[in-house]
């Protein structure tokens, strides 16, 4: 057997979510890039959490105060010692996404069902397409350590001219600027192309394995430690184009490697690249 990862907690498998599908201290969650596949079928009992429409203010480009992230809670069923598992397509991105937004309003018990969408239906799973719904609950967000897990711009600029550590966990092409955005997407979102001056390129799929399960932490080391020469301790700050992807990132460093102070630009390409006189370096 391979090393485990340091937090195994934060990592549970299909057979485990299958095992406690009615267990009342257990809330599954939906998180991902199309709402639609929810509705085609998802883990019986699962809810979903659209990462637009419900974690995010619909006028400001920030997230929801804690007053309606308590509401979100209580109309799915969720109290302060639930256990929430996230899974989604894309590998996950949009569940560590989930899982990075619960963290900043301070819920403590949080999960990632490795393997993701992709995983269980390829495995054969039982599906549903009926919504579940739950009791309403009275949920009062704790409130997390911002701080700790997010950064803003003039933070990274701060962060950029000092070289400590920066992550960018985009593809190749739009790390040198040749997209503005993933292949086969359309090509909007930011004026300027390229990546923070000192960001090292690691494209966010290097973490996982075909079937959508997270590499063994020889392998998250053998990338992050041996080749990119990170060490534990270190102050980094991770980005891709507006944090999903990097919030995959901060959860492989942070939970499966055990890296004690990474934090997540959530602002990333699509704040950076459209800033006037921020500084951006093209080219591998």
């Amino acid at each position: 057997m391979g090393k485990p990862y340091a937090h195994p907690e934060s990592l549970v498998s299909a057979d485990w979510v299958q095992e406690h599908l009615k267990d009342p201290k257990v809330r599954i969650v939906e998180s991902d890039e199309d709402l639609l596949l929810y509705d085609v079928g998802h883990v019986p009992g699962a809810v979903r959490v659209d990462w637009q429409g419900d974690l995010q203010d619909q006028i400001i480009r920030d997230y929801i105060n804690s007053e309606k992230f308590s509401e979100l809670c209580s109309r799915n069923g969720i109290v302060s010692d639930t256990t929430v598992v996230f899974y989604g397509d894309k590998s996950n991105w949009w569940a560590c996404y989930a899982f990075w937004a619960f963290t900043l309003f301070g819920h403590k018990h949080c999960k990632v069902m490795n393997g993701g969408r992709k995983l269980w239906i390829d495995q054969g799973r039982p599906l549903s397409t009926e919504p579940s719904r739950y009791p309403a609950t009275r949920y009062v967000a704790a409130g997390g350590d911002e701080a700790s897990i997010r950064v803003f711009r003039e933070e990274v600029l701060a962060h950029a001219k000092a070289g400590k550590p920066l992550i960018d966990v985009r593809s190749p092409k739009e790390f040198t600027g040749e997209l503005l955005h993933m292949e086969e997407y359309p090509q909007e979102g930011s004026l300027r192309g390229g990546h923070i001056p000192g960001a090292r390129n690691v494209p966010w799929a290097r973490a996982v394995n075909e079937d959508g399960t997270f590499k063994s932490t020889e392998e998250l080391i053998a990338i992050y430690q041996d080749e990119l020469g990170l060490k534990p301790a270190d102050d980094i700050v991770a980005y891709c184009r507006i944090g999903e992807r990097s919030s995959l990132t901060w959860f492989v460093l942070t939970y499966l490697l055990g890296f004690s102070h990474v934090r997540n630009y959530d602002g990333s390409w699509t704040e950076w690249g459209n800033l006037v006189r921020a500084p951006i370096a093209r080219g591998a």
